[in-house]
């Protein structure tokens, strides 16, 4: 199955999937309101901004499974999100990414390896996945990675559209 094709819900629970997002450059990311990588929405915003209008969009999924960094409701994450950081880009419903209950989009995602060549469970909230236009994943940075680090950027723009 393609990650175009996995259903998703969004924030406010709407079925969905990454098909509306087919052909551009996407930054699929777990997040958290109560984690000390919380700040990095603001990079994944400035992200948002600055690349937008170049087929490039980032994905938030929420995720409780961090020390319980994501306990709000959707409506609150949403609040929270949006009166602090300022986020446009797309939010999904919380979601599990190791385990059991692991979402079939984080199934697929998991078993690509980052840059030290280290595949499975996500390690932390904030962990990065770039998706190509074409629908492969082209880069996985881990939750230290800044969104605006000279990693990230290189990364993006080498998959953004022509």
């Amino acid at each position: 199955m393609s990650l175009y094709d996995i259903p998703l819900r969004t924030l406010a629970g709407e079925a969905t999937s990454l098909a509306e997002h087919k052909g551009k450059a996407l930054l699929i990311v777990n997040v958290a309101s109560k984690c000390g990588l919380t700040p990095q929405y603001t990079g994944l915003e400035n992200l948002q901004k600055r690349y937008a209008g170049r087929g490039f969009t980032v994905l938030g999924f929420p995720c409780n499974q961090f020390a319980g960094q994501e306990p709000g409701s959707a409506e609150e994450i949403q609040s929270f999100c949006s009166t602090t950081y300022g986020v446009t880009f797309p939010l999904f419903e919380k979601i599990d990414v190791n385990g059991d209950d692991r979402h079939p989009l984080y199934q697929q995602l998991t078993e690509v390896a980052d840059a030290e060549g280290q595949a499975g469970d996500v390690s932390w909230n904030f962990e990065k996945f770039l998706i190509s236009p074409d629908g492969t994943v082209a880069a996985r940075l881990r939750p230290r990675v800044e969104p605006e680090s000279a990693e990230a950027i290189a990364a993006i723009e080498a998959v953004l559209p022509a």
